[in-house]
């Protein structure tokens, strides 16, 4: 699916969102919580968090693997802003984007970094209560301990960055009047006509690939990944 036009004082559909982009975005949401659910239980438990922790890292490998060859406006590319662009933006002199704009851009690409570290840091972590990580025993116990307190201590900082994340889907819906969430169920932008005028023509004619053949792709990738992240486990 593309572009779709209707006639004029209809809406203008666009692809933006893939699905293996919405479906990445909505199972990683899954994790988080059973994760932080999991984690605050404790006692049998702790074990559930870590095979959170392990999908997790297997959909942000996905993700950093997608972000290079997936469809338009999945990559980074493609929406990681310059300096410029993040001036334009914040000064009001840019126009409006299809996919993440450049702030949006930026609290995503930190929040999946600070993500990627709590599920690396996980592997080696000891809480030397109820669970070990698969790859604590190849390092001293000195680097489990940091990598342990990088662990508890990044979690503070996931923490604000999802309610800055959710902060930021409440002020768009009440204040701008813009649903992001559809967006990423659907994976389709509605523009009004009177809306068109906001964006570049180049912008809005490119639309994200949706077919068959880069959902078959991303299909390929996740289970390539996933095979390999439980090889690393499970051998270790």
């Amino acid at each position: 699916m593309g572009i779709v036009f209707y006639p004029i004082g209809m809406k203008k559909i666009i692809r933006v969102w893939d699905l293996p982009i919405r479906l990445f975005h909505w199972l990683l949401v899954v994790c988080i919580i059973g994760s932080i659910i999991s984690v605050n239980i404790g006692g049998n438990a702790i074990q559930w968090h870590a095979y959170c922790g392990y999908a997790i890292l297997i959909l942000l490998v996905f993700r950093v693997t997608w972000g290079l060859v997936g469809s338009t406006h999945a990559r980074f590319t493609n929406f990681i802003p310059s300096k410029a662009t993040l001036f334009n933006y914040v000064s009001g002199k840019s126009q409006a984007v299809l996919g993440h704009n450049p702030l949006g851009a930026i609290s995503v690409v930190v929040l999946l970094v600070a993500l990627l570290i709590q599920a690396i840091t996980g592997l080696f972590a000891d809480d030397e209560i109820a669970f070990q990580g698969p790859l604590a025993k190849y390092v001293s116990e000195s680097v489990m301990g940091i990598f342990s307190q990088i662990h508890e201590a990044n979690s503070g900082l996931i923490y604000g960055l999802i309610g800055l994340h959710l902060a930021a889907i409440f002020y768009y819906q009440k204040i701008k009047g813009e649903n992001l969430i559809k967006p990423m169920l659907v994976g389709d932008k509605e523009i009004d006509p009177s809306e068109v005028a906001k964006y570049s023509p180049t912008d809005l004619g490119q639309a994200s690939k949706d077919g068959g053949l880069q959902r078959g792709l991303a299909l390929l990738l996740l289970s390539l990944i996933a095979v390999a992240v439980g090889y690393l486990i499970t051998s270790s």
